[in-house]
Parts: structure tokens; C-alpha cells; sequence
């Protein structure tokens, strides 16, 4: 055997299984935190606070009694309130038998109504919290484009005229008057692609019409983690010119080339910094979301556009990045939503739901492309875990969540052993889920 050509691939899988853990550590960890905190803020104490399972490798004690630790199997966490019998926050009936009211009240099980679902309830939030705070901070840190659209950055294309210059401010493009920054993606359906461009810019004070390339060449803009595009290694910046044999010079060619393939191997001439290079690359048939909640079913070799030149920004105000950040988590909520939706009703592929290897590979190829990358999907990760945990099925905090309403309704809990029988079941449900997420890891395309 030839270790030494394995040394490629282990260490790429010791690269995503790194990747994987420090972005399931940081999401449980927020997620565990928000309920330690909530709970002790309201009166509830906690006795351990775990980063991961099984044997204990550190520990320490702090002044409130809580026993922080971190275990040897790092794929999750938990807080082990007063009360509880296991992780899950199942109730300890022996623990709990003749504890004095101020006992019981700093028990999980003790404590008022208003307390447990607080602190149930916060793990959640502080998913969304983290989320929210990756994306604002994000948008802060890219800076948005500035108004009116101005020239940083001119990319170099192949055997195009280049009349701008760093600094132009763009005014019409082919005749067409640009729209305000907010309607510039707009901009898109109001022109006819040509591959040379007449820009109208505001150079030194004075209006001057200038060619220039097309503004949405067959540009790569960014290339999707765990895609045909990042498997055959295109990289941001390569300019493809052609898909098999045939000339293009727009992104919309590009699109309609890839979709018509209908998967078979396409072969694309790509031009890097001067040199030409082939590509072979097979299209994967996809489900993907749109705006208005639907999906739309075609395939992709996961690349995304970019424009000709690099737009000047400035940085968001901070109502506009708080904006921002709920507006990404509610539509990686409504669109995860909804792809359950159609996946239960029949109309896209199961195999869109992925397990932990699908999750801890796309980790791993996040993290490969910088650290902007693997932060952002660290944020998705969150919300979506966020939103998980808030499902009503037992041993999840939507479960816990469900037994209170019950609670406050009918003016008592579920008994202890209808709670045992609806845990039980609620595991069940969860395991069978991992098994056929695992099973799409394995087996889906």
C-alpha cells in the first residue's frame, strides 16, 4: 500500500472533520448558553454545562455550582439543570423527593412556568441571535455598493475593449440610464447582451462615453461549496468562453448551456490570468429556492455571476445591517420550511435533506474557501438549528415548549410517566430521522 498517496485524503478528512466540530461546538455551545444563562437569570440552577459527550476530559466548578466541562465525543453538548435525571432534561423523581420549596424552585422541574419556558426557549433564540450578528457583521465588514454605482476594480476579460478606469461613475450603459444602487440588480432585464458596451460615465467632473466589456460576462463571481464547479476546481475570476466548443460571452449563456446539458458532462474552455484551459465538469440536478417560497428544479454546476468591474462600497448604515441579518434568517427559515413542505408533498427530492456527513463535508469546503465563507455557514448552520429545535417533537425544546402549553391550559403538567412514554417517543422519532438523513448522505447523488 502506498501510504504516501494517502496522506492526500486524510488530511482532507481531517481538515473537514476540524471544520465540522469547531462549527458544531460554536452553534451547541451558543445554543447551550442561552439556556444556562436564561435559566439562572431566572432562578433555575444548573449542575453541569457540557461541550460534548462521554468521558469527561476537563472540568471546573464555579461559583454558582455548575460544573463546566468539556467531554471527548465533540458532536454536541447539553445543561444538566437541577432536577434533571439525563441530558434530555427528563425529570429526576428521586432527586426531587423531599426538597424544601426554595430547593424545588431552583430545580427545572420546581421552578414556575414562566421560568422553564423561558429557558427553553432561549436556546433557540440564541441561535437566531448568533445568526443575526454573523450576517450584520458581515454586511458591515463587505460594505454595500455605493450610490451612485462607481468603479473600483476593472476585472480583466479576454478579447474584450477596455475604456473604463477606476473611480468612472456609470451613468447608462448601452443607452440605458442606471438605476439607483437599491434597483441596480433590475438593470439585468433592461439590456440586450452585446459583448462590447457603450458606458456613459462621469470622469473628472465631465461626462464621456467610453466601450467597454459586457457588465455580466461568463464571469465567475464565486463558486458553491461541494459543487460540480468545485469539484473540477474553478476558482473566483475564471472567465469561460466557451461550453463545449461553442463561443459565450454572457452568464445567461452559460445558464441555458448548463440546464439544456440535462446532467450530461459539459466541457468548458476557461480563461485564468492569460491561459486558456478545458474543463469537464457533470451538471447535478438540484431543487432550488425562490423567493416567493417556491422551487425550481435544474441543474447547476454551482457558480454564481459577476459583473465586469468592481463596484466601489461604503459601509452600511446600522439599521440597514440589522435589516439584513433578519432578513437572511427568515428566509433561510422560510425556505427550509418550505422545502419540507414540498419534499412531504412529493414535489422535490428527499435527498435535499443532508446528516451530519453531509453537513460536516460541506464544513469542510466552507472552511476551504477562507474564513468568510466557513463564518457564513457557521450562521446558516445556527439558524437552521434554531429552527430545528423548535419543531414540536419530544426531547427537542419545541417538545418542552408543547408540554408547557399544555400545562397552562389545562392547569398541570403531563404525569411523569405520560412524559416518559412521549420521550421515548420522541427519540424514536429523531434516531429514524438520523438514520434516513445518513442514509441520503450515503446514497442520494
Amino acid at each position: 500500500m502506498d501510504l504516501a498517496g494517502l496522506l492526500p485524503s486524510f488530511g482532507n478528512f481531517a481538515f473537514t472533520i476540524i471544520a465540522f466540530v469547531i462549527a458544531l461546538s460554536v452553534i451547541v455551545a451558543i445554543h447551550e448558553y442561552g439556556h444556562y444563562i436564561v435559566g439562572r437569570w431566572t432562578g433555575i440552577k444548573a449542575d453541569v454545562f457540557s461541550v460534548g459527550f462521554g468521558p469527561v476530559i476537563y472540568s471546573r466548578t464555579d461559583r454558582h455550582g455548575t460544573a463546566w466541562q468539556i467531554a471527548a465525543l465533540p458532536f454536541g453538548g447539553f445543561v444538566k439543570f437541577r432536577g434533571d435525571e439525563n441530558a434530555a432534561s427528563g425529570k429526576d423523581a428521586d432527586a426531587m423527593v423531599g426538597l424544601s420549596a426554595e430547593e424545588r424552585r431552583a430545580t427545572m422541574h420546581g421552578a414556575p412556568l414562566w421560568a422553564r419556558t423561558l429557558t427553553v426557549l432561549a436556546g433557540p433564540v440564541f441561535n437566531f441571535i448568533l445568526s443575526f450578528l454573523i450576517f450584520a457583521a458581515l454586511l458591515m465588514a463587505r460594505g454595500v455598493a455605493s450610490d451612485p454605482i462607481t468603479i473600483e476594480e476593472l476585472r480583466t476579460l479576454p478579447g474584450t475593449t477596455q475604456g473604463l478606469e477606476p473611480g468612472d461613475v456609470v451613468l447608462k450603459i448601452n443607452g440605458t440610464p442606471v438605476p439607483p444602487t437599491e434597483e441596480f440588480t433590475e438593470l439585468r432585464e433592461s439590456l440586450v447582451p452585446v459583448e462590447n458596451s457603450t458606458f456613459t460615465v462621469l470622469r473628472d467632473g465631465n461626462e464621456a462615453v467610453v466601450d467597454g466589456p459586457w457588465l455580466f460576462p461568463a464571469l465567475v463571481g464565486g463558486v458553491t461549496p461541494g459543487s460540480a464547479a468545485e469539484e473540477a476546481l474553478l476558482e473566483d475570476g475564471d472567465v469561460i468562453t466557451a461550453v463545449d466548443g461553442d463561443p459565450i460571452y454572457d452568464f445567461e449563456q452559460l445558464r441555458d448551456k448548463v440546464v439544456a446539458s440535462e446532467g450530461d458532462s459539459i466541457a468548458l474552455t476557461v480563461w485564468r490570468d492569460g491561459d486558456v484551459s478545458d474543463f469537464v465538469m457533470t451538471p447535478r440536478r438540484m431543487d432550488l429556492p425562490l423567493a416567493d417560497g417556491s422551487f425550481e428544479t435544474r441543474y447547476i454546476i454551482g457558480v454564481s455571476p459577476g459583473m465586469s468591474f468592481e463596484p466601489a462600497s461604503e459601509t452600511p448604515s446600522l439599521g440597514e445591517a440589522m435589516s439584513y441579518g433578519v432578513n437572511q434568517i427568515i428566509f433561510i427559515t422560510k425556505s427550509s420550511l418550505s422545502g419540507l413542505y414540498h419534499m412531504i408533498a412529493g414535489k422535490i427530492s428527499t435527498c435535499n435533506i443532508s446528516g451530519p456527513i453531509g453537513i460536516a463535508e460541506t464544513s469542510g469546503q466552507a472552511a476551504s474557501q477562507g474564513w468568510i465563507s466557513f463564518i457564513w455557514f457557521i450562521a446558516v448552520l445556527s439558524t437552521a438549528v434554531g429552527m430545528l429545535n423548535l419543531f414540536p417533537i419530544p426531547v427537542l425544546d419545541g417538545g418542552h415548549l408543547v408540554f408547557y402549553f399544555w400545562e397552562a391550559v389545562t392547569g398541570r403538567p403531563p404525569s411523569d410517566q405520560a412524559l416518559k412514554y412521549l420521550m421515548a417517543g420522541g427519540l424514536t422519532v429523531m434516531l429514524g430521522l438520523m438514520v434516513f438523513a445518513v442514509t441520503n448522505d450515503l446514497f442520494c447523488p
